[in-house]
């Protein structure tokens, strides 16, 4: 079945099932503690639980922190060269969306057959998808596109990939003929706070190589992130009567304004781009008394990692000189850090995804994300995890689109994928 296609009929059920999805408010909540950050989550992994409970799935459940699992056992006969031999494929997405923008009362907006040319959103007609900005759209004249309102996000980061693996499963339903190694299915929750790993067993999950579907652009497999840490600068001052402050007010939110104002501009998010790396102070919170700046570090190595924390180090030590009565602490947290360093171990899980993508007849591109996805810490949990395009674009924004026929050329990959590993361990077999 080396023309693996989804049919009308599929791409209806597709886009039928973002649509659902994209309805159900899942931001994570960075700030909470509890797990999932926001119950809201709980909400969609119910329903996704059900649903793949009722395309036949083993063991499908949602647990207590949100998390949904189930399986599709492999169907090899035992006369098969691969049989026994073959791993068990893991395939994830999450079902958190971010918190900075809002997500409630989503109202996606379908356009069939697109034209070309800017899109204005209708919620907010001030918020306009100009080509331009967008070069990608010229790429998907004629496809059937899905934006949000304006006013929201739309949640295709990362819904988009929850319902193309939702998809694969259903067409592996209809097609038992289709052989194909034993699946394991998990959608995890806070991936957007950095936790979405927190609670995820491997070793109870029972998948040999795994595969994010958490990516932009036709073609993309990414087998690279950042090396990430957030560093939290705490600020202590010392709040008196402003009308009798001279000599005694100690202004802690001042103090971290001005670390804030001394980071060098060229090592912003807003500056870099490629392979660059950036300090982002993006949480700026407090009084007078207490002060608390939240900065995200991010870079490719993790020399550079240090590069950018020491540049924060000697900023702070500046500050410290300008405001002596001032406490400025540091605290450095690890996040994640490079997959590639753990993906090169095992060249065979790339390999198979950059076969699968040629297969479609598309060259693929690998790429390194300027972020992360839970393959990061999945890789270095012992779980090889490379992530394959969702299709979405402008993430985290009001702007936020997606193509269905790349969302459908997801799936298809996947189901590619899964062929590539039946037919590779049969020729080591």
């Amino acid at each position: 079945m080396a023309g693996i296609v989804l049919q009308s009929e599929d791409r209806r059920g597709l886009l039928a099932r973002f649509l659902r999805y994209v309805q159900v408010d899942t931001r994570s909540d960075e700030n909470s503690s509890s797990s999932p950050s926001t119950a809201a989550q709980k909400e969609l992994s119910r329903l996704l639980a059900e649903e793949l409970e009722e395309l036949g799935c083993e063991g499908a459940r949602m647990d207590e922190w949100g998390y949904v699992w189930a399986s599709v056992p492999g169907n090899l006969p035992a006369s098969h060269p691969a049989a026994g031999r073959v791993p068990t494929v893991g395939l994830i997405a999450h079902v958190d969306t971010y918190f900075g923008t809002p997500g409630a009362g989503v109202k996606p907006q379908v356009i069939e057959r697109y034209e070309g040319g800017d899109i204005v959103l209708p919620g907010d007609p001030a918020q306009v998808l100009r080509v331009a900005d967008n070069p990608n759209l010229e790429r998907c004249v004629g496809h059937t596109l899905v934006t949000s309102d304006g006013t929201t996000l739309l949640g295709a980061d990362d819904k988009a990939g929850i319902a193309e693996i939702m998809t694969v499963v259903a067409w592996l339903r209809r097609h038992p003929e289709f052989l194909h190694p034993p699946i394991r299915i998990a959608f995890t929750t806070d991936e957007e706070v950095g936790r979405g790993t927190e609670h995820f067993d491997v070793a109870a999950f029972g998948a040999d190589v795994a595969y994010t579907l958490d990516g932009s652009d036709l073609g993309e497999i990414e087998d690279e992130t950042f090396c990430a840490d957030t560093a939290i600068v705490t600020v202590g001052g010392h709040d008196v009567h402003p009308g009798y402050a001279k000599d005694k007010l100690v202004n802690a939110v001042r103090a971290a304004a001005a670390v804030v104002e001394r980071l060098d501009p060229a090592f912003l998010p807003e500056t870099t781009e490629g392979r660059q790396p950036y300090l982002h102070p993006y949480d700026l919170r407090g009084d007078v008394s207490r002060a608390e700046l939240k900065v995200l570090v991010r870079a490719f190595s993790e020399e550079e990692l240090a590069e950018r924390e020491e540049h924060l180090w000697q900023v702070v030590e500046g500050v410290r000189q300008l405001f002596p009565k001032a406490n400025l602490e540091v605290t450095v947290k690890q996040s994640y850090r490079n997959m590639a360093y753990k993906l090169r171990e095992r060249p065979e899980v790339l390999e198979a995804a950059l076969e699968a993508v040629r297969r479609l007849g598309i060259e693929p591109v690998r790429r390194a994300i300027r972020g992360g996805t839970d393959g990061a810490r999945l890789s270095y949990m012992g779980l090889p995890t490379p992530n394959i395009w969702a299709g979405g674009q402008n993430f985290h924004s009001v702007r936020e689109w997606v193509s269905l026929e790349w969302m459908a050329k997801a799936s298809e990959a996947v189901l590619h994928l899964l062929q590539v590993w039946v037919e590779r361990s049969a020729e080591r077999g």
